[in-house]
């Protein structure tokens, strides 16, 4: 029986170290790469502040001429209330320079209110009839951070890493 054991223990060890070897034919896994993405939660044009320590998403009400503005963290998951008082978006629209003042808006609903806001708007007659422009956010400052000169196209925005 001592016999019978050895020589099938010899040839289930040869056949593992065999059998489990790698074969120059196989085929190379593919890795899989995670796509890194944004999503406006209004669907509107995210603009990347920094290096996406923050970010704004502008959105349009057409027949009122209104633009607003959403302050939202890195991820776009979460509002940032900021406590400016107003800031600037310089447009270009059809070879001259617009300016759009927002101004915050207080919300009831979630307890925002003037100086302690994530959302601000502006409005312009011109907003009716142009609904695609360069832009630049002239200063905005969220908690400790100042941002100035911040490019960007609406209604594309300026983070890549959108959808």
């Amino acid at each position: 029986m001592k016999k019978l054991i050895t020589p099938l223990c010899f040839a289930v060890v040869v056949g593992f170290f065999f059998g489990c070897s790698k074969s120059e034919n196989m085929t190379a896994t593919k890795e899989v790469v995670h796509k890194h993405e944004h999503r406006p939660p209004h669907g509107g044009a995210p603009v990347e502040l920094g290096e996406e320590e923050y970010h704004l998403e502008f959105t349009l009400d057409i027949p009122a001429g209104k633009m607003q503005a959403f302050v939202l963290d890195g991820e776009m998951e979460n509002f940032i209330r900021i406590a400016d008082p107003s800031w600037t978006v310089t447009a270009q629209v059809s070879g001259h320079e617009e300016n759009l003042v927002f101004q915050p808006v207080a919300n009831s609903a979630t307890g925002e209110k003037i100086g302690d806001t994530s959302l601000f708007e502006a409005q312009a007659d011109w907003l009716k009839t142009t609904t695609n422009f360069d832009a630049v956010v002239k200063e905005i400052t969220i908690r400790t951070a100042t941002y100035t000169n911040v490019a960007f196209n609406f209604p594309k925005g300026s983070d890549e890493k959108t959808k």
